[in-house]
């Protein structure tokens, strides 16, 4: 390697932005030091390999650098999620640009730019969640009042008929009507009125996880195996019990309906540092996983699973998911997911840094 050459290396290592330069088979013939970072690859084992192979999905990348090589012209796409060979089950999102160059044999070369895009992503999906939420509730709010206007009528006319009704046995029934129609409307009127404040105290995160645990071994079926990985450098935490019960309970009960009469779900803590929740950077933080060997949520709904009324199960409410969404980030938290077929994990974020 001349000298020339080598301060063009250590020029490009001293940059944040991945680079790898392709020659015209497209096989690695440089990765600074960012690139090896970001995709999980050594130079050593790279220089002089196809770089698709790195990929366990490649997304469309192949057809990138051919179409600038091809077209000669510079292709930049933004958010493209790949999975490499080394970590195949994560998937990393990437702002990835192609520039062709010309080689000193005439032949074209490309020249790849590439930055993480993950967080952003995150953020991106994050603020589009919840406003598609605060449009929800809306909509909620208006059916609930048109809801709410039949409810009393009914009750204003149970109440009429039980003026006329001359034996008090006939009079129990109304009784029934009018009492049912005030739960219905007090149970409408918790759904749709404002969010109360989270009830913070001092929580031993395990013994959540515990009960939740013990619930879900009286309702899973003989043929499931519910199985505690914990972490016990987790700290306590202040959140509120029965806001985080809900949540967890109901993303365990959907990984019980997803494995059916037999298969593995896990519940698994663990302390994580300089994690992103939302916008926010949390020095410490504790997730909270919950994983099952079921068939995976479906491709058609992944878009809009934390989203009301939708669920892939004939007889489901499509409630679960958005409801916990909502009670984990009444406590300053995040829910995400990561599926295939036999892995499936939701994963439950929340701040351990105190907070009123």
């Amino acid at each position: 390697m001349t000298a020339g050459r080598l301060d063009h290396a250590e020029l490009l290592d001293a940059l944040t932005t991945g680079v790898v330069l392709l020659d015209g088979a497209y096989t690695v013939r440089h990765a600074n030091v960012a690139a090896q970072g970001l995709l999980a690859m050594s130079l050593t084992k790279a220089h002089g390999k196809p770089f698709v192979e790195f990929f366990a999905d490649a997304n469309g990348l192949p057809g990138m650098l051919q179409r600038a090589r091809e077209r000669r012209e510079v292709i930049a796409e933004r958010e493209v999620g790949l999975r490499t060979v080394d970590a195949p089950r994560e998937l990393r999102v990437f702002d990835v640009t192609v520039t062709p160059i010309e080689s000193a044999d005439g032949d074209t070369d490309l020249l790849l730019e590439i930055d993480d895009a993950t967080q952003r992503s995150r953020l991106n999906r994050d603020s589009e969640l919840r406003a598609r939420l605060d449009g929800s509730r809306l909509m909620t709010r208006q059916l609930a009042h048109e809801i709410k206007n039949p409810i009393g009528g009914l009750r204003g006319a149970a109440q009429l008929l039980e003026r006329m009704l001359p034996e008090v046995s006939q009079r129990e029934y109304t009784k029934i009507i009018i009492a049912e129609a005030d739960r219905l409307t007090a149970l409408i009127d918790n759904m749709t009125g404002p969010a109360r404040p989270p009830n913070k105290q001092l929580l031993n995160l395990h013994e959540v996880c515990e009960h939740v645990h013990r619930l879900l071994r009286a309702e899973a079926p003989r043929g499931v195996s519910i199985e505690r990985d914990y972490d016990p450098s987790v700290p306590e935490g202040l959140f509120d019990r029965n806001q985080l019960v809900q949540a967890l309970l109901n993303l365990a009960r959907n990984a019980l309906q997803a494995v059916g009469e037999s298969g593995r779900i896990v519940l698994r803590t663990r302390a994580v540092i300089n994690v992103h929740i939302g916008a926010r950077r949390e020095r410490l933080a504790v997730r909270i996983d919950v994983k099952d060997d079921g068939p995976g949520v479906p491709e058609e709904i992944r878009g809009s699973l934390f989203m009301p009324l939708v669920t892939a199960r004939p007889n489901g409410t499509g409630l679960g998911l958005a409801v916990a969404q909502e009670m984990v980030h009444r406590n300053g938290g995040a829910i995400e997911y990561h599926s295939e077929p036999g892995n499936t994990v939701f994963s439950l974020t929340l701040p351990l840094t105190s907070r009123s």
